[in-house]
């Protein structure tokens, strides 16, 4: 696999910093995750990763991190600005025991500005970035776009880039270096291209009444019969042209681009006469730009996927798409379908790895500085 031999430290966090350390697990690396001694409700992205549980609230604890930093690749840090400084294992402190180290911040607001040291969530970084001004409905206020586009597009993605970025230039001089992801920051440059459009006349108008944010009703969703919905990607001529012909109506009297609150009554009309189902068996033998709107749930269930095998479900039930993108040679396999580890699973392994004796990891059990589970028993 493309990073087969490549040693990550991943920081606890919540969402995006285990998407990020599992992006890295998919292609190979190997993700050892740092949580505290209480177990997060909330992991359900360590599939495939080495748990160990330390207290950097003791100086053992530290210790053990700084060991685990000194023989790694990656080190991912979750925590505010400063956090880590405090405890003695910031980038300057880390790099100077390990020259080749990734020192991969990840944060909502960066490193710097007024904004840093505050909490947020996807929602405060999408406001704060401009793009989630864009998402509303003309009067309607902003909708945040569930978690999706901070935390995951601008975050976890754009901060395994950067990762990917400071290891290839670590093949040219040997050193390594300190990678600033912010969530912010990485979505706005995801909509580099929205910004750099916006005197385009597609960007007339306010929000909600656009060719590309609902506006148009050529670029839309549409209810059908049983309830489900139907996207509509027509912008072409030609794909206007079979749109029409799918919904049995004629271009002399649906023209593209006029009378458009006439036309989108008119096509949810038609739309309401047919099922999902039947809307696909017209649409599949039309190239429209005319897809169902399929369920999250029952994705892996589609006759649009199951050939490809683009997603599957691990021994939980639970759905896991396949790695993108593809590798002809070293293709990614997702952790995902791998067990999820328990809290501390991994503890005496990992401190065995470093040189700790059996008496020395029992202290450190016992005084509270790591935690070990029953799997992982000496």
């Amino acid at each position: 696999m493309a990073l087969k031999g490549i040693k990550v430290i991943e920081m606890m966090g919540l969402a995006p910093g285990p998407f990020c350390g599992s992006i890295l697990a998919d292609f190979g690396a190997s993700v050892t995750v740092v949580q505290k001694i209480e177990p997060s409700p909330f992991d359900v992205m360590s599939n495939g990763k080495r748990m160990i549980s330390v207290n950097l609230k003791t100086k053992e604890g530290v210790n053990i991190l700084r060991k685990l930093c000194a023989s790694s690749d990656v080190f991912l840090d979750t925590f505010r600005p400063g956090v880590l400084e405090k405890l003695g294992l910031g980038p300057n402190s880390l790099l100077e025991e390990n020259s080749r180290l990734i020192y991969a911040r990840l944060t909502g607001f960066g490193q710097k500005g007024n904004l840093k040291l505050k909490g947020g969530h996807d929602i405060n970084y999408a406001a704060v970035s401009g793009v989630l001004s864009l998402l509303r409905n003309k009067k309607e206020p902003p909708r945040p776009p569930i978690n999706l586009l901070a935390d995951f597009a601008g975050g976890s993605v754009l901060c395994a880039f950067g990762i990917l970025l400071a290891l290839f230039e670590r093949t040219k001089s040997g050193k390594g270096q300190i990678v600033d992801a912010s969530m912010t920051e990485g979505l706005a440059y995801i909509a580099s291209w929205l910004f750099r459009s916006r005197n385009l006349p597609i960007w007339s108008g306010e929000p909600g009444t656009n060719i590309l944010d609902g506006g148009a009703p050529f670029y839309r969703t549409y209810k059908t019969k049983d309830n489900k919905y139907m996207a509509v990607g027509a912008l072409e001529p030609k794909f206007y042209s079979n749109f029409l012909k799918g919904l049995g109506l004629s271009e002399d009297d649906y023209s593209q681009g006029e009378d458009i609150e006439h036309h989108m009554k008119i096509f949810e009309e038609v739309f309401l006469q047919k099922t999902q189902n039947e809307w696909c068996q017209i649409f599949d033998n039309l190239d429209a730009c005319v897809t169902p709107v399929l369920d999250f749930d029952s994705i892996d269930n589609e006759k649009y996927y199951i050939s490809d095998n683009l997603f599957k479900r691990n021994a939980n039930n639970t759905i896991v798409p396949k790695p993108a993108p593809g590798l002809s040679n070293t293709p990614g396999i997702s952790v995902g379908l791998q067990p999820l580890p328990q809290p501390g699973q991994h503890t005496i392994q990992v401190l065995k790895e470093l040189g700790y004796d059996d008496y020395v990891i029992n202290d450190l059990i016992k005084q509270g500085c790591v935690y070990a589970s029953q799997k992982s028993n000496l």
